[in-house]
């Protein structure tokens, strides 16, 4: 019996292309409301590959949140460990650790989804900040969230 496909929503290429101006944006230094650009070292390739993500506080730490789920830089992050985030000149470069409790995990999301919401519900499907424990733990195991730690 197969293993069921981990839940990924694919960007569009309209999405890849602002996905790419995103980061452009963060490599010169301009963060729209709080978006960096994540590298992380490749698992096949070896080569750091970019992405720009929703750095996210909760509880005095900070957290990476895969909206859409099982995704590249996600594999990559599981293997690598760690990367860095930046946003012009300044790169942290941090270590990761995947939050795998689903009752953090739905603690975490639900802060995350209030913050940011207005641009990832649609990867949720249908969870929101206002959802349930229960809904949000359930939406938990489709939305990895990594707990960073940014070197000094």
């Amino acid at each position: 019996m197969n293993a069921p496909t981990p839940y990924y929503v694919q960007a569009s290429p309209f999405g890849v292309r602002f996905n790419a101006l995103l980061g452009k944006l963060a490599r010169l230094g301009i963060s729209l409301a709080g978006t960096a650009e994540l590298s992380v070292r490749g698992r096949k390739s070896g080569e750091m590959q970019r992405i720009p993500v929703n750095p996210h506080s909760y509880e005095g730490s900070q957290y990476l949140v895969s909206a859409r789920g099982h995704s590249q830089w996600v594999r990559n992050m599981r293997v690598a460990g760690g990367g860095g985030v930046r946003v012009g000149r300044k790169v942290r470069t941090f270590t990761a650790v995947e939050v795998t409790d689903p009752v953090q995990q739905a603690a975490i999301l639900r802060a995350y989804l209030e913050k940011w919401g207005w641009e990832v519900n649609r990867f949720f499907q249908g969870v929101t900040a206002k959802s349930s424990d229960a809904e949000l733990q359930a939406a938990a195991a489709d939305h990895p969230v990594f707990r960073i730690t940014v070197e000094r």
